[in-house]
């Protein structure tokens, strides 16, 4: 991994990591809604609240499956191929280890001269 994290170039690939990263928190936050929702329509006590639940639990289970759908369309998720989703996350953390282990707080971020700048 380059390690000039400041240059442009140096970021590609960098949207597609980022999308599928914030698609894999959205479909697990969306896996705990439904999750929520069932345990709150097994301890509700009313007709009307079970109703309620049962709408809710039915749209988080359609969200559910459509960020799954979309992740599997886009490649970010192999639910059936176990060794292409193993490979990816092993990618996956590689990656996250490699860009925790950058320096944050570099000596020289200077770009003068880099960038068309005025003259003092």
């Amino acid at each position: 991994m380059i390690n000039d994290y400041l240059e442009i170039r140096n970021a590609e690939g960098m949207p597609k990591l980022v999308d599928a990263n914030m698609s894999l928190g959205f479909l697990l936050n969306a896996k705990s809604g439904v999750r929520n929702c069932a345990i709150a329509l097994t301890e509700s006590a009313t007709p009307q609240v079970r109703s309620v639940l049962k709408e809710q639990l039915d749209h988080a289970i359609d969200l559910h499956e459509e960020i799954s759908n979309l992740m599997i369309e886009k490649g970010w998720l192999h639910p059936i191929d176990l060794e292409k989703q193993f490979k990816m996350d092993i990618e996956s953390s590689t990656t996250a280890s490699q860009i925790a282990s950058l320096d944050l707080f570099p000596g020289d971020t200077s770009r003068i001269g880099t960038f068309a700048t005025p003259e003092k």
